[in-house]
């Protein structure tokens, strides 16, 4: 256990290697509590940055933890995360989309992509499950034929028929405009 008291002390003269087992000791159940509740590890990782900077100033304003050290850290990330989710709720902010990447493409051509993929999505849910789990562990999660196989059961040639009727069918339905 911690000697939070003799910990405290040395951390309010500077002491680095008391400041290094502050964080060492506070670090890890700071960010399991912070991603809890954010669900987000880089926005829990910025926060739990926000209360170790936040407890350096209050040392060097001579404003620091009085009682408990782990009570004022716990209660500081409470704080910032409640400031978050405001900020959040008040703002929110929809993720960049690749549609967004150039800045070339026109209104036209945003509709025209935008009505291709629903049209592609539509010509997906027409092929079997089996072909859907392929197209989706080998272009959504990017896996090796391998691994498909592994993890379906099949074997390597029964992926690449899968693969290659599933992407002919595809290219079928998308030229004839047909996504029935």
């Amino acid at each position: 256990m911690i000697d939070e008291a003799e910990l405290m002390g040395r951390a309010r003269a500077h002491d680095t290697d008391a400041l290094a087992q502050i964080h060492d000791a506070y670090y890890g159940p700071l960010f399991r509590y912070v991603s809890f509740r954010v669900g987000d590890q880089h926005t829990a990782e910025d926060v739990v940055s926000e209360v170790f900077t936040r407890f350096l100033t209050a040392l060097r304003d001579n404003k620091s933890p009085q009682s408990t050290l782990r009570g004022w850290l716990f209660g500081v990330a409470a704080n910032i995360v409640s400031d978050h989710h405001r900020r959040h709720y008040r703002a929110p902010q929809e993720p960049l989309t690749e549609e967004f990447v150039c800045q070339a493409d026109g209104p036209e051509e945003i509709a025209e992509q935008a009505a291709t993929r629903e049209d592609l999505r539509r010509a997906v849910t027409t092929l079997t499950g089996e072909q859907q789990h392929v197209l989706a562990m080998r272009y959504g999660k990017g896996l090796p034929i391998q691994e498909v196989a592994r993890a379906l059961g099949k074997t390597e040639g029964a992926i690449k028929q899968l693969q290659a009727r599933a992407i002919a069918t595809l290219a079928r339905k998308m030229s004839l405009g047909v996504a029935e």
